[in-house]
């Protein structure tokens, strides 16, 4: 096994075993205990593994670049109840009361688009 199957492996086998402590309802000392596992490495592949996922979120999200069809210039003049502003100057104007759905939908359809 090469070395990054290796890390990726020891990886996997930390996200079950913290995963695993979460569902045991034990403290994670006497889940450490019992899985003869150092507490100081659980708790520093929680940590490694959290800051992983917090930098692959981070990364994806300015990856992302979001592009718009103008549909119709009714409105325009209204208030919006929140205005994005994109990394390029456009803007969403997303109007007071807009349903969950709908906006979800918007979303959905531009991250769609992006692919």
């Amino acid at each position: 096994m090469n070395r990054k199957n290796h890390d990726v492996e020891k990886q996997r086998y930390w996200q079950r075993t913290i995963g695993d402590a979460a569902r045991s309802g034990m403290s994670i000392r006497e889940f450490c205990r019992q899985r003869r596992v150092k507490e100081s490495q659980f708790y520093w592949w929680q940590r490694k593994l959290k800051a992983g996922r917090q930098e692959r979120k981070k990364s994806s999200v300015q990856d992302r670049a979001a592009s718009f069809a103008l549909v119709s210039e009714d409105g325009m003049d209204m208030p919006a109840g929140l205005e994005l502003v994109l990394q390029d100057g456009r803007r969403l104007r997303i109007s007071q009361g807009v349903q969950e759905e709908t906006l979800r939908a918007v979303l959905a359809a531009m991250e769609s688009g992006n692919k």
